[in-house]
């Protein structure tokens, strides 16, 4: 049961790579370049927002790895802190004034994603 909840992970993450690292990426950058801030911030949120896609894509492939090797299990928790750490500061930004945070997926799927390892360990 693990195997598939350590493939459902990775399946989350690796999908979301591609959401997020393409199509994402796309409306992000035309609203920072359209924005007023000086070009070393938009470089900075550019960079900032790719990591992220960067941290999707090692989680994901590390997840595949787990899944095909039990014994490597210990990998998993990092991930799976990472991974509900950023829903919880999602929540506490939403629960803090930014209401617009709710119309985006990350607390669903960084949550979801979290939920899942904990599940499979």
């Amino acid at each position: 049961m693990s195997y598939y909840l350590f493939i459902a992970a990775a399946a989350v993450c690796l999908v979301s790579v591609y959401v997020h690292g393409v199509w994402g990426r796309r409306l992000y950058s035309g609203f920072i370049g359209n924005s007023n801030l000086p070009a070393r911030e938009k470089a900075v949120s550019l960079v900032s927002w790719d990591v992220f896609t960067v941290m999707l894509a090692v989680s994901g492939l590390t997840l595949i790895c787990v899944a095909l090797n039990p014994d490597m299990k210990l990998m998993a928790y990092p991930i799976m802190l990472m991974h509900l750490g950023g829903a919880g500061v999602f929540l506490f930004l939403i629960l803090n004034g930014h209401k617009a945070l709710i119309r985006l997926p990350g607390a669903f799927l960084m949550g979801g994603t979290g939920v899942l390892i904990l599940l499979a360990l």
